[in-house]
């Protein structure tokens, strides 16, 4: 919380290209972005690599739009610093990676993969392969985040919306996923080696 209340300086540089709005959209572009990256990760570590642990982590916060917005700022202000605990300022530049080790080292249990997609995402962004976010672009990204959402809680029983009915495809061939009982075991079905279970 420290390092985010230090990289509020990117609301005041409107006069860079960032500002409040500049802010918001692109925050808005990390969440989703560093997110999809990080699942993404963990599939390849699952699937290509066979490392098992990570179909039991889970992974939530905001440390990896954190860790973006140091990268963004190291690379269109690389003079600053950055104040940690009131006490420790670091120079924005090293920030990101610094920030990363330290954290590993202190915290073993953080998202070390959630805080390194952030980096990625963050300088994607600075230096331009991401861009064009505008208010339209984000009111869509925030409105189809709120679509699936709901369609989430409507599959997984969370919540039952009576206005909305979901389908169940009844393809054989492609892959299904249900609920076995009460408990939190899934089964999936249609998968060629066999049926596969998720505990």
């Amino acid at each position: 919380m420290s390092a985010l209340w230090s990289l509020g300086v990117v609301e005041q540089l409107g006069h860079m290209g960032l500002g409040v709005a500049y802010y918001l959209q692109y925050t808005l572009v990390l969440v989703v972005l560093s997110g999809l990256l990080v699942l993404g990760m963990y599939h390849v570590l699952i699937q290509r690599f066979k490392v098992e642990y990570f179909r039991r982590v889970t992974a939530v916060g905001y440390s990896c739009v954190v860790f973006g917005w140091m990268t963004i700022l190291s690379v269109k202000q690389p003079s600053s610093k950055l104040d940690l605990f009131g006490f420790l300022s670091l120079p924005i530049s090293f920030a990101p990676f610094e920030s990363l080790i330290f954290t590993s080292i202190i915290v073993p249990q953080a998202s070390f993969l959630g805080h390194l997609s952030g980096i990625i995402v963050g300088y994607a962004i600075a230096w331009g392969l991401i861009h064009g976010m505008n208010n339209f672009w984000a009111i869509s990204m925030l409105g189809w985040i709120a679509v699936v959402f709901v369609f989430s809680l409507k599959r997984s029983g969370t919540y039952d919306f009576n206005f909305l009915e979901i389908e169940s495809v009844t393809d054989p061939s492609l892959p299904s996923v249900r609920f076995l009982g009460t408990g939190r075991t899934l089964q999936m079905s249609a998968v060629p080696a066999g049926g596969v279970e998720i505990v």
